[in-house]
């Protein structure tokens, strides 16, 4: 699984977990929910700022939600 599926994969899995609509993650983030859909079908990349805020709401670090490790925190 390349480094953009893992990203792809855990946002979705995170916000669903988190039981957040890409609404209310868009909101979040100041974005809107297609480039939330975006981000999880892996057709757009996500930029540092925006990373740094989704590590915060889910309680993860950036490492971890890239893909760059396993381990959530």
């Amino acid at each position: 699984m390349t480094m953009e599926n893992k990203f792809a994969s855990r946002l979705k899995i995170l916000r669903m977990s988190h039981r957040m609509t890409q609404d209310q993650v868009a909101n979040y983030l100041g974005a809107s929910r297609q480039a939330i859909a975006n981000y999880e079908h892996g057709k757009r990349e996500c930029g540092i700022d925006s990373l740094i805020m989704l590590s915060d709401l889910f309680g993860v670090t950036v490492d971890y939600l890239v893909g760059h490790s396993d381990e959530k925190n």
